[in-house]
């Protein structure tokens, strides 16, 4: 493809992009196909001849869409926030344009310098100090696994250097809850620390947030024990009912025993750039490493999760790769985010970022995020004033979990019946929520928080629930 034809095929590919968002209301919510059937759509073997940008563009709208669930629509309230503004989508096309090489400094300076500075502007925009130093990451996934293998490291005394954990006589032990998110559980398991080394704290039974008495009694009990507490990850905002776990109290059995402390805030990470939610951290300073994810609720297109670290020459010499052929005159007076993460090569993401904030303005995104909260306020308040309807956990930000439960329906009969309707809104198309399990019970989420999601839809959303559960009711 030649610039020419790149410039017609684009222009064409942007005119569809611009006409898919505007009409996305009008489409599913969840993708309405079956197990398969997008794959039969396509050959099984690779065309031997070019089909040519307008075909493809055929295609994308007749065989690929139909398979997509439409986490930007504005009835979409599963999961969490997923927003990719058009604002960093431009960044993101920049950056695919660009191809540009990101394994040193030499290979692109201006990757890692605007990195540096978009890393910068939200740490203040969040309220962090200059103690901070960040890189961004692909998920909060990642980030998690990196900050567990900075961990690893600094309990065992780089054993990375001697025999691995292999060599180690004395196991080394990961703190968190069961409400910390899946992928805590995963880095932990890839970092080596294996499953038995993983302690589960307790948590306050209403607020789901960790138990700093029984993480106290844990981490003295395993040191008595002859066991090494490497870290603890607490969750700022967990995935299932948006818990915060009290970070200044865990901060200060972490400091005392020499322990690695990370803050997943992974999707509450966004409400930190309003000045009156980063209570919801209080002591964050006193942490180790912090991540949340600007390509949840923030909007800014995925993959972008921001990964900060107060030490950063210990992170280098744990990650660090310096192969002769990367080498330059300049080492010693940049920055290499090769040796911040996992992989070498890396993407110029922060193009993203810099297009977000530059179009649409931190003024535009905080209104939109304060919409959101005053949204779920006003859904919490419709679902506890109804008979028979509950909210099952404090709401401290956008996400509100329900349960209908009809007068006598209990146990494995009101699981069935919690299934029911969701699942009967979800594969309706209609909106789409994330039913998820609370206390060994089935419940609903829903995380109110689509850059199109206005008053006007959670208040149809609130109607067609009701409607839906009664319907299901009546026949159960």
């Amino acid at each position: 493809m030649t610039p020419e034809e790149f410039r017609q095929a684009g222009h064409a590919l942007i005119d569809w992009i611009a006409d898919y968002r505007a009409d996305l209301e009008q489409r599913p919510v969840r993708a309405q196909v079956k197990p398969g059937e997008i794959r039969a759509n396509f050959p099984r073997q690779a065309p031997e001849e070019a089909a040519g940008a307008t075909q493809l563009l055929q295609d994308l709208e007749s065989k690929i869409v139909p398979g997509i669930t439409q986490v930007q629509h504005p009835m979409h309230y599963g999961w969490f926030p997923s927003n990719a503004s058009l604002a960093s989508a431009l960044g993101d096309i920049a950056s695919a344009g660009l191809g540009t090489l990101g394994i040193s400094w030499e290979s692109c300076p201006a990757a890692t310098e605007l990195e540096e500075v978009v890393c910068d502007w939200l740490r203040q925009l969040t309220g962090l100090s200059e103690a901070w130093q960040g890189c961004i990451q692909d998920t909060a996934s990642t980030s998690c696994l990196t900050a567990l293998l900075l961990a690893r490291e600094r309990a065992s005394n780089f054993s990375q250097n001697r025999g691995g954990l292999q060599g180690q006589q004395q196991a080394l032990l990961v703190y968190t809850t069961e409400e910390a998110h899946s992928s805590v559980v995963k880095a932990a398991l890839l970092a080596g620390f294996g499953e038995h080394n993983l302690r589960r704290v307790e948590m306050d039974p209403d607020t789901r947030a960790m138990c700093v008495s029984s993480l106290a009694q844990l981490v003295a009990g395993d040191i008595e024990a002859g066991f090494i507490p490497a870290a603890v990850v607490a969750s700022t905002g967990s995935t299932g009912v948006t818990a915060f776990d009290p970070i200044a109290e865990i901060a200060a059995i972490t400091a005392q025993h020499g322990i690695w402390l990370h803050v997943d805030a992974a999707m509450a990470g966004s409400a930190m750039l309003l000045p009156e939610c980063r209570h919801l951290w209080e002591g964050v300073e006193a942490a180790d490493s912090i991540a949340w994810n600007p390509h949840k609720w923030m909007g800014t297109i995925l993959d972008c999760s921001l990964l900060y670290v107060r030490d950063v020459q210990h992170m280098v010499r744990v990650m660090s790769t310096n192969p002769s052929y990367l080498r330059s005159t300049v080492d010693d007076e940049v920055k290499q985010y090769r040796d911040w993460g996992i992989p070498l090569g890396r993407r110029f993401r922060a193009l993203k970022l810099w297009y977000h904030l530059g179009i649409d303005g931190i003024d535009s995104i905080r209104a939109r995020l304060r919409r959101d909260l005053d949204n779920a306020r006003w859904f919490a308040g419709q679902v506890s004033q109804t008979e028979n309807w509950q909210v099952l956990a404090p709401v401290k930000l956008q996400t509100v979990c329900i349960r209908h439960q009809p007068t006598g329906l209990e146990g494995d009969a009101l699981d069935k019946h919690t299934l029911a309707w969701v699942n009967a809104i979800n594969q309706s198309g209609e909106a789409f929520m994330s039913p998820s399990i609370l206390d060994g019970r089935w419940m609903v989420r829903v995380s109110i928080g689509v850059e199109a999601t206005t008053r006007e839809h959670v208040e149809t959303l609130w109607k067609l629930i009701q409607r839906r559960a009664q319907d299901v009711a009546a026949v159960d």
